[in-house]
């Protein structure tokens, strides 16, 4: 782009909340307008934008804007900015909007945050934007299989009026907005800051590298962790802020500051990267620490890494001059042993003995019940851990059978409810297909349509019977894979999940018959009837395959009990 054309960032916030006055006239304008129920993702947009987080925007991009931010990272007037921020919307709402036509911007439960002229309406070329902002078309990457599977295929643009920020009820004293956090720094009167950006635990490591990045550039630090949206599987940020405040503690007083951002992050890599530097400009900022692949989604299937382990460190030195924000690099902390420190991995002494461990091994001794070392984390994290991550035994988990009609299922469920009653020690759910047809789903047929309806609130109920560390066995025909792995990852989200095959042969399901239901289906007479007249899909996935025409229902309990003990959710042998 010419010279001319880019505009450096001056770090003026824009506030886009009205005052009572306007609020209640557009409150009461509102009535004729078409209201949009924002998803999660919007709003956390939207609260941004509200606040001045995304100054110097004043709205959901326009076509002028977002075209400009895919080829170059510069909204239409030459300001620095990497990432689209859009409002979509579906095609049968964005039908006869039009240019200066007002919209009702409203939460989940119908109240109104705020009204949006509209300034243009389109369809976005979703494989084009991928590729522009986040480098790859492969749907792997959160953010593009957002885009692609999630997102509202229209965009709104249009400038904002605020007429409140969206509602928190969790910590709202460390939910500080821009201008708060500014204020509070020239109260402190901090006028060199460092950010710190996290979506995980901090643990003794990040304590060091944070003390450290401090100290190097004579400044104070902001510890500002996202709470919006971040990676799937990611720790849940009340456990994580509770980590945070009781780390906050391992700094000398007024040293440090904890904040929270609600921001919805995309996992963009090296753009996202300079958007968080931008982001963090705006909440007054003068140095950011930026990481080895710094809001990278890691790896997709193949094991190929989205971005290389620089690439963001390289992009935002390539603008931070303009930007204003100066980037600390994150340097590797290791801990040496004979030492008990921690130093950056470029000053180990050659030969010395480092310890370390990875996320995943955290996970593994989390569920295991193993101990965690001191040396990597304080005690007052792993207690926060462990009350959000109890060890498998002391997990909820769901039990899935899946097989045709007259398979065993509900037989072998049944024995596998009394050994576990046997076992003891969390309470017990039977889902059986015909009990939750007569109490969950009596107005269901038997179209896909309708068998996936079903099997989805069979997942929610065991999902929540789960959460809440109890055992759901369930017992339907469940016959399509989609659905059946829909409800894995939704249980799975919660606690423990294994998949049981009966793979019994067609034949002897027939055998077994006392209602005729196979004859009806063979005749005709029953339509839609899995394993005759509609498909059964049978799993690639289960965790136990068992034939019941060659294993008693109590040999297959006790399959099912093996593996279970196996993962660790149970424990046969446990002291009571």
């Amino acid at each position: 782009m010419p010279d001319h054309l880019i505009k450096p960032h001056g770090g003026e916030l824009v506030d886009l909340l009205v005052d009572e006055a306007r609020t209640a006239e557009l409150k009461e304008a509102s009535r004729d307008w078409p209201s949009w129920d924002l998803t999660d993702r919007q709003v956390h947009d939207l609260e941004l934008l509200l606040t001045g987080g995304f100054s110097p925007l004043r709205g959901f991009m326009s076509r002028e804007d977002y075209e400009p931010v895919l080829e170059s990272m510069r909204l239409a007037d030459g300001t620095l900015w990497p990432i689209p921020i859009t409002l979509d919307v579906t095609e049968s709402f964005a039908e006869g909007l039009e240019a200066g036509q007002r919209i009702a911007l409203r939460d989940t439960e119908g109240v109104m945050l705020a009204a949006l002229t509209v300034s243009d309406v389109w369809t976005p070329d979703k494989r084009r934007k991928a590729e522009a902002v986040f480098g790859t078309t492969n749907p792997e990457h959160p953010a593009v299989g957002y885009l692609f599977n999630t997102a509202n295929p229209v965009y709104v643009g249009g400038t904002l009026e605020g007429v409140q920020r969206p509602v928190h009820y969790d910590f709202r004293q460390l939910r500080l907005t821009p201008a708060e956090v500014r204020t509070r720094f020239a109260k402190l009167g901090w006028r060199t800051v460092v950010a710190f950006q996290t979506r995980n635990p901090m643990h003794r490591a990040h304590v060091e590298l944070t003390r450290r990045a401090a100290a190097e550039v004579g400044a104070n630090l902001l510890i500002h962790p996202v709470v919006g949206m971040t990676k799937p599987g990611d720790v849940d940020h009340y456990t994580r802020v509770r980590a945070y405040q009781a780390v906050l503690k391992r700094y000398p007083r007024q040293t440090a500051m904890l904040s929270l951002l609600p921001l919805a992050m995309r996992m963009g890599g090296p753009r996202e990267a300079l958007w968080h530097a931008i982001i963090r400009k705006n909440y007054g900022v003068t140095h950011f620490i930026v990481g080895r692949d710094h809001a990278g989604p890691g790896s997709d299937s193949s094991g190929t890494p989205f971005y290389g382990p620089y690439d963001a460190q390289d992009l935002l030195r390539e603008h931070e001059a303009e930007l204003g924000v100066v980037m600390v690099p994150f340097k590797l902390m290791v801990y040496l042993e004979d030492q008990d420190t921690y130093l950056p991995i470029d000053e180990v002494p050659e030969g010395a003995r480092t310890l370390s461990i990875s996320g995943t091994e955290l996970r593994e001794r989390l569920a295991e019940g193993r101990e965690i070392p001191e040396w990597f984390t304080y005690p007052e994290v792993v207690t926060e851990l462990r009350r959000t991550h109890p060890p498998r035994s002391k997990q909820g988990f769901t039990v899935f059978f899946t097989g045709l009609s007259g398979s065993g299922k509900s037989t072998v469920a049944n024995a596998l409810l009394v050994k576990l009653s046997e076992i003891g020690g969390r309470p017990i759910t039977l889902l059986d297909g015909d009990i939750v047809r007569k109490n969950l789903s009596s107005e269901l047929g038997f179209s896909k349509e309708h068998r996936d309806i079903n099997i989805r609130r069979i997942g929610f109920v065991a999902s929540e019977i789960t959460k809440h560390r109890g055992i759901a066995i369930c017992a339907p025909i469940a016959p399509y894979d989609e659905i059946r792995q829909d409800n894995r990852a939704a249980i799975s989200a919660y606690g423990g999940y294994v998949l049981v095959y009966l793979n019994t042969p067609l034949e002897v399901c027939e055998q077994r018959d006392r209602k005729g239901l196979y004859a009806k289906a063979r005749a005709g007479i029953i339509k839609e009837f899995t394993g005759i007249s509609d498909p059964y899909e049978a799993p690639e996935d289960a965790d136990v395959v068992i034939d019941t025409s060659t294993m008693s229902p109590e040999e297959a309990a006790n399959q099912i009990i093996i593996e279970l003990e196996r993962l660790g959710y149970v424990d046969v042998n446990e002291d009571r």
